[in-house]
């Protein structure tokens, strides 16, 4: 048969394997560094072992390189076989699970006498060594359901029975790394000598299926990559990551605290935390304002029938908290969008109203469960900056465009780079056919024409309709969700929101759902760990403090204080009988942009000598030159772009 592989057309004997398809393409450098192949059989494609025989049907082969994102979470599943088969050496009794490739890495649970710590992981890691320098080729088995059962029930290995036991197919397929056999899918790397870059990482507990009712079992996790120069690369990303990871920050800088026997996933805003957060909502309203879009906002509770008139009761519930009042029950809000659909029915809309622009820094509620929290970035109770558009569908194109501007704009603003992907109808969905591909079509063309590349995410859109999602890449090369742009042709519908066109006709409007920070707590906590808590002037709680050298110029700090107060700058005063490098060590830890520094001949001349918290002495300087740098330094990030610092 007639296999295309790298352009070329190549005859394929029947039967022929994979491997012996791309060798005789691929120079011998190039198949080196081949870990799988991506078999292309009529309208789908798949990926196949190397030693997998072709598909009678192929049209074409590709290489699936080590280096490459599908080699990677091939090469990370395999060593997740490579550590189970370790573990089951070292520890014979050990029962094991489940081992799947995960984001940055994998994980394998076993059912042990004793969970494992991380004092077990060098002899772990010693014994995967020594597999993965045997080279064991993972060799692949289809046997039927039966004989798998009696296979893994003679062994003792009763949860991968009863995974088994539910697979609705008559026959499994094995793999064998060495003298460990385990139930897997597939496909794996030809041989362990890929897995050697590895690291294992940590451990925790796990619920068997993730269900509480169920054994907890030990869990063990690693990484693994290409080659050693991309793991080190990586474990020094991850390294400089716990320095700046916000949750150390936060309590450090005093910015925000958890309670978890109280409000866990809720976030107590500290003074310093809470300045800061009002600075940034302050900022974003005036932005707001500033291209038209009107403030409103929605009540926290609303009745369930109207969460099931929105479709979110059926698509979204177990994302919900609900309550009830005088018998009849509400659901709290996750979401701010059917608030504003009722913002607009308030009144009357014509052609000429529209766009309707509705801004709310909306407080929302969403069940996450106590596995997921994390710091700032996964809460439970949040605050979207949350906006719904809704316009006539000739305004459409334009109105993402201007969302599109208005989170460059931020990205600048922050410093980020960012990737844009369109995201596609879910199989869990409501609207016509018509409509999503008319939604799709829009976000498409609009960031086409605003010159961006981007990626389609095919079924990961809103059960409502298609979206652009953001992800930002921060200054150590992490990417985070961010800002979002959902186009909706249903929930108007729905709602049966209207205007009168030109022609005095009742028309529907469209919708667009959008968030550019997205939640308000997870964006600060990116923040925090972008700039390792040292926030730009404009945004620093405390953008000057005043040391003195002793209790003489006490009198001199406080006027400073006073006039620079006065002069919009917000400042603090450290006159605490202290060494001066004491309370300089501490301005550092705070991040405080600007130290001033008091003594005897600052006081007479009725000035501070400025200490920057890089270290950079600037000298002796007026109260009314202090003033003006921190202006400057405040202002210099919004000099580029579109968007405005107004200093008070």
């Amino acid at each position: 048969m007639d296999v295309r592989v790298e352009g070329q057309a190549v005859e394929a004997a029947c039967g022929e394997t994979a491997e012996a398809v791309l060798r005789g393409v691929l120079s011998g450098k190039k198949f080196k560094a081949v870990v799988a192949a991506r078999a292309l059989c009529g309208g789908s494609d798949r990926l196949l072992d190397l030693s997998s025989p072709l598909p009678t049907d192929c049209l074409e082969l590709s290489p699936v390189y080590a280096d490459s994102p599908e080699g990677l979470v091939l090469i990370r599943h395999s060593a997740a076989h490579v550590m189970a088969a370790a573990v089951k050496k070292l520890f014979p009794g050990a029962r094991v699970s489940i081992g799947p490739a995960v984001e940055n890495g994998f994980y394998y649970d076993f059912d042990v006498e004793r969970p494992f710590s991380d004092e077990d992981f060098p002899a772990i890691e010693e014994e995967m060594h020594r597999l993965i320098d045997a080279r064991l080729p993972f060799v692949r088995e289809s046997v039927t359901k039966e004989e798998a059962l009696r296979r893994f029930r003679a062994a003792g290995e009763q949860y991968k029975t009863e995974i088994i036991e539910g697979i609705d197919a008559d026959t499994v397929s094995l793999y064998a790394c060495g003298d460990f056999v385990d139930l897997c899918r597939g496909p794996h790397v030809p041989h362990t000598g890929f897995a050697a870059a590895i690291k294992l990482l940590s451990v925790a507990g796990a619920y068997w299926r993730g269900d509480e009712k169920n054994k907890m079992l030990s869990r063990i996790y690693g990484t693994a990559f290409a080659d050693d120069k991309a793991l080190a690369a990586w474990l020094k990303q991850q390294e400089e990551a716990r320095r700046r990871d916000h949750r150390k920050l936060g309590r450090e800088l005093e910015f925000f605290a958890f309670q978890e026997d109280v409000a866990p996933g809720m976030v107590f805003w500290l003074p310093k935390g809470m300045l800061m957060r009002a600075i940034l909502e302050d900022f974003w309203r005036k932005e707001h304002l500033k291209r038209g879009y009107d403030m409103v906002q929605g009540p926290q509770l609303l009745r369930v029938e109207t969460w099931q008139k929105s479709g979110h009761y059926e698509h979204y519930r177990e994302n919900m908290y609900f309550t009830s009042i005088e018998k009849d029950a509400y659901g709290i809000k996750p979401m701010n969008c059917i608030a504003h659909m009722l913002v607009y029915k308030n009144g009357l809309r014509s052609y000429r109203d529209l766009p309707q622009r509705y801004f709310e820094l909306g407080v929302v509620h969403r069940h996450e469960k106590s596995g997921v929290l994390h710091g700032l970035l996964r809460v439970r109770q949040f605050t979207q900056d949350d906006a719904h558009i809704l316009c006539a569908p000739d305004q459409l194109e334009d109105e993402i465009l201007a969302v599109i501007h208005l989170i460059r704009d931020l990205m600048e603003l922050f410093g980020f780079e960012y990737k844009v992907a369109v995201s596609t109808r879910p199989e869990s969905s409501i609207g016509t056919d018509e409509a999503w591909e008319t939604a799709t079509s829009a976000l498409i063309q609009a960031v086409e024409k605003a010159g961006l590349s981007y990626e389609i995410n095919a079924g990961d859109g809103a059960f409502y309709g298609p979206k652009i999602d953001v992800r930002l890449l921060d200054c150590i090369g992490r990417e985070w969700q961010c800002s979002t742009i959902q186009v909706d042709f249903t929930l108007p519908e729905r709602f049966d929101l209207t205007y009168t066109g030109r022609d005095g006709a009742r028309r529907r409007p469209v919708m667009v759902h959008r968030a550019i920070m997205g939640s308000l707590e997870r964006f600060i906590g990116v923040l925090i760990e972008h700039y390792a808590g040292a926030l730009p002037v404009w945004l620093a709680p405390e953008q000057a403090r005043v040391l003195t050298v002793t209790e003489a110029g006490d009198a001199a700090a406080r006027r400073l204080r006073e006039e620079l107060a006065a002069a919009g700058i917000r400042i603090n005063t450290d006159t605490r009988n202290e060494k001066l490098g004491f309370k300089v060590r501490e301005a550092q830890m705070a991040k405080t942009p600007y130290m001033l520094i008091v003594g005897e001949k600052e006081a007479q001349a009725g000035g501070a000598n400025v200490r920057l918290r890089n270290g950079e002495n600037l000298g002796l300087r007026s109260a009314g030159e202090i003033a003006a740098l921190v202006r400057t330094d405040a202002e210099e990030p919004f000099k580029q772009g579109g968007m405005r610092y107004s200093f008070a």
